[in-house]
């Protein structure tokens, strides 16, 4: 089993351990939000148990992930709307 796990984070590299879940991921390279609400307010991981949908990103081309429950794997694309 490899030592680390490369995936991309809104364009950007990021090296993280195996079992990683895509929101830590995120949270590792620096992303300070996930979606925007309907009212266009900045919204983040809540429960990290896949209950409040906060964390929701597009991952590998699909869209509403919850990114807390997706353990990442190499290569992975991870995208949030701070890259917007």
């Amino acid at each position: 089993m490899s030592e680390s796990i490369r995936v991309r984070v809104n364009g950007e590299d990021v090296v993280v351990p195996p079992g990683t879940v895509a929101a830590a991921a995120a949270a590792r390279a620096g992303v300070t939000f996930f979606r925007l609400s309907v009212g266009g307010d900045r919204r983040g991981p809540l429960c990290g148990m896949g209950i409040c949908f906060e964390c929701r990103m597009t991952i590998d081309g699909r869209p509403h992930q919850r990114g807390c429950m997706v353990v990442c794997e190499n290569g992975m694309e991870l995208q949030t709307d701070e890259s917007a």
